[in-house]
C-alpha cells in the first residue's frame, strides 16, 4: 500500500502511488522515461487516470467520497470501489472475453488499477450518436449477460453458496439507495435534482407525478429491486458502461453492483439502446450515415440482444439442469415436460422485468438528475425535446403494459408505432 490514508491523487501523486505499488509498477517494466499520465474521467462519480508507458499501460480509478457531477454537499461511500473491483473479478472469471482484467485494488485508497483499453476502444454511447454499427454487440453482450447471470443465480449454485455472496454485497448499500432514489423516486415526485428539457417539457414532466397507474408499476419494479436477489447483477448496465471496437465489447464500471434483479441489467442495456434510436433523428446524417438505415440496425441490434440472451441463458440452464443449483432440483423437476413449463413461466417474468426496469431507466434520463449525450448532444432544444417526448410516451407504455408484450419482436412493433 503507497498511502495509509485515503486521499484523492493528482497526476503527481499518482506517478508516487505507481512506484510504490509493484502490482502496478511491474506493468509498465519500473520505467517512468516517457510515462504519460491523463485524468479523463467524465462521468458523474470518479476520478480516471489513463497510465501510458513505452512499456505498457493500464488505467487507474479512484472513488471519491461524493458525487463528482454534483460536489461534497451529496455524500457518497467510497467502499464502491470494493465492490466494483469484486464484481470485475468475478465477473471476468465468468465472462473473460469482455470484461477488462483488474491488476491492482487498494481499498483504502479506493482505487482499482485495471487494463486499459486501447483506442479504437471507445464508449458505446459515443458510438451510438456518431451513428456507428457494431456488428458484434448483440452477440457479445448476450453472451457477458447470460453467463454472468445465470452462473451468479440459485439455476447454478447452492442456497449456501448464494446467500454468502448476497451477503457480500449487501454492504454496497449506498449504491442501491442511490439508484432507488433517482430511477425509482425522484422523476416521480418534485426534486432538487431533476431536470428536463424546459419549457417544451414541462407538462410532461408533471404528467408523470400525476400518473397514478405509473406510480403503482414503479412501486412493483422499486419492491423487486430492493427485494429479490436473484444474480450478481452489474447496476448500471447502460452504454455508456460498454467499451467497443467493431470486434471487442468490454465491460465497465460496476460499481452499482450488488445481488439484484436480473431483468433491471438486461433493461438498462436494451433500454438505452431505445434512447440511442430515438435520438436519432435529432442528429444529422452527414458523413455518409443514413440514420433511417442507422435506426433499423439498432432495432435489429435490440432484438437480437434479447433472443440471443435467451437463446443463450436457456442453453446454460439446460445445460446445468443437474447440478448444484437448487431453485429447481432435479429430484422434483424430473421430466421434461415440466422443465419446458418451469423454464417459460421463468423467462416470461424475466421478460417482463426487463421491459419494466428498461422502460424505468428511460423516464429517469429524461426528466431525472442524470441524462444521456444521445439526446444532450442534440443542440436545438425543441428537436430534442421532441425525440425526448417519443422516447418518453414509449417507457410509460412499456412499464405499464409490459405484461401485454410476448416476444421482443412485439416491443419492437411498438417502438416504430411512436408517433
Amino acid at each position: 500500500m503507497a498511502f495509509s490514508e485515503f486521499r484523492p491523487l493528482d497526476e503527481n501523486s499518482l506517478i508516487e502511488y505507481i512506484k510504490a505499488t509493484p502490482s502496478l509498477s511491474s506493468r509498465i517494466s519500473d520505467t517512468y522515461d516517457g510515462l504519460k499520465v491523463k485524468e479523463v474521467g467524465d462521468g458523474n462519480l470518479n476520478f480516471v487516470y489513463i497510465v501510458l508507458a513505452p512499456s505498457g499501460s493500464f488505467v487507474i480509478k479512484q472513488a471519491l467520497p461524493y458525487v463528482r457531477c454534483i460536489g461534497d454537499s451529496w455524500p457518497m461511500t467510497k467502499d464502491r470501489a470494493y465492490f466494483e473491483a469484486t464484481a470485475l473479478k468475478e465477473h471476468g472469471a465468468l465472462c473473460p472475453q469482455h470484461v477488462p482484467q483488474v491488476y491492482h485494488f487498494d481499498r483504502t485508497m479506493s482505487l482499482i488499477g485495471m487494463r486499459y483499453l486501447e483506442p479504437p476502444h471507445i464508449i458505446l454511447r459515443k458510438g451510438l450518436v456518431a451513428g456507428i454499427e457494431y456488428p458484434f454487440l448483440a452477440e457479445h453482450m448476450s453472451d457477458y449477460m447470460a453467463k454472468t447471470l445465470f452462473y451468479t443465480s440459485l439455476l447454478f449454485r447452492s442456497t449456501t453458496e448464494h446467500k454468502r455472496a448476497v451477503a457480500e454485497f449487501c454492504g454496497n448499500v449506498e449504491m442501491c439507495r442511490l439508484t432507488e432514489q433517482v430511477v425509482f423516486s425522484d422523476p416521480y415526485k418534485v426534486s432538487e435534482y431533476n431536470r428536463w428539457t424546459s419549457p417544451y417539457l414541462d407538462r410532461d414532466a408533471e404528467a408523470l407525478r400525476e400518473d397514478n397507474i405509473l406510480k403503482l408499476e414503479v412501486a412493483e419494479l422499486k419492491s423487486k429491486f430492493c427485494e429479490r436477489a436473484q444474480a450478481l447483477i452489474h447496476g448500471d448496465l447502460h452504454t455508456s458502461s460498454v467499451m467497443v471496437t467493431q470486434d471487442s465489447t468490454q465491460v465497465i464500471d460496476s460499481e452499482f453492483a450488488f445481488y439484484g434483479p436480473m431483468g433491471y441489467d438486461i433493461g438498462a442495456f436494451i433500454g438505452n439502446l431505445i434512447l440511442a434510436f430515438f435520438a436519432q433523428d435529432g442528429h444529422a446524417a452527414g458523413q455518409g450515415i443514413d440514420r433511417k438505415i442507422y435506426k433499423e440496425w439498432l432495432l435489429k441490434t435490440i432484438e437480437e440482444t434479447w433472443n440471443l440472451f435467451h437463446q443463450k441463458f436457456t442453453a446454460l440452464w439446460d445445460e446445468n439442469k443437474n447440478g448444484s443449483g437448487e431453485a429447481y432440483l432435479p429430484a422434483i423437476y424430473n421430466n421434461p415436460e415440466l422443465q419446458k413449463s418451469v423454464q417459460e413461466k421463468y423467462m416470461k417474468e424475466l421478460f417482463h422485468d426487463t421491459l419494466g426496469f428498461g422502460a424505468a431507466k428511460m423516464i429517469r434520463r429524461i426528466v431525472g438528475v442524470a441524462h444521456v449525450e444521445d439526446f444532450e448532444s442534440i443542440k436545438e432544444a425543441s428537436i430534442r425535446a421532441d425525440c425526448e417526448r417519443r422516447a418518453l410516451e414509449l417507457a410509460k407504455t412499456l412499464l405499464k403494459k409490459r405484461r401485454d408484450f410476448v416476444c421482443v419482436s412485439d416491443v419492437v412493433s411498438a417502438v416504430k408505432q411512436v408517433p
